[in-house]
C-alpha cells in the first residue's frame, strides 16, 4: 500500500516535472474531481478560491527556472485512514529565490487511489 509521504513526493515530483514541461497534466491525476483550493498572502483580506478545473498549466507557464518542495509539521489521520490532515511548509524557489507557504493539505482516499480534496495555502509574506 502506497504511504502518503509516497504520495506527497510524488504529487511535488509531478508539480517539478510540470515547471520543465509547462504541462499539468502529471499535478491533476492528484486532485479529487471535488478539489478546492485556497490562496492568501498578507496584501489581501480574502483568499482567492480555485477549483479542480483552474488552469495549471497557466501557472506553470508564469515562471522558469522553478522547483516546489513540502516539509511535513504533522500528518493526521482521520476516518479510520482513509483521509489524511497534513500541515507544513511550501517551499517554491523561483530563479533562486525562496517563497515560503504555510499549508494545509486534505488528501483522501478515492477508489483506491489518493486524492487532493482540498488545500489551504497561505504565503509568509
Amino acid at each position: 500500500m502506497e504511504t502518503i509521504q509516497s504520495v506527497l513526493d510524488n504529487y511535488f515530483a509531478g508539480w517539478n516535472e510540470g515547471f520543465i514541461s509547462k504541462d499539468g497534466d502529471a499535478i491533476k491525476q492528484f486532485m479529487s474531481s471535488k478539489f478546492i483550493g485556497y490562496w492568501a498572502h498578507s496584501n489581501i483580506d480574502e483568499p482567492e478560491v480555485y477549483g479542480y478545473d483552474y488552469d495549471i498549466n497557466g501557472v506553470l507557464m508564469q515562471t522558469d527556472d522553478t522547483t516546489k518542495s513540502f516539509e511535513i509539521s504533522s500528518i493526521t489521520s482521520r476516518k479510520n485512514g482513509l483521509e489524511y490532515l497534513i500541515l507544513g511548509k511550501e517551499i517554491n524557489l523561483i530563479n533562486g529565490t525562496p517563497y515560503c507557504a504555510q499549508c494545509m493539505f486534505i488528501w483522501r482516499k478515492e477508489q483506491q487511489s489518493w486524492k487532493l480534496l482540498r488545500e489551504y495555502i497561505e504565503l509568509e509574506r
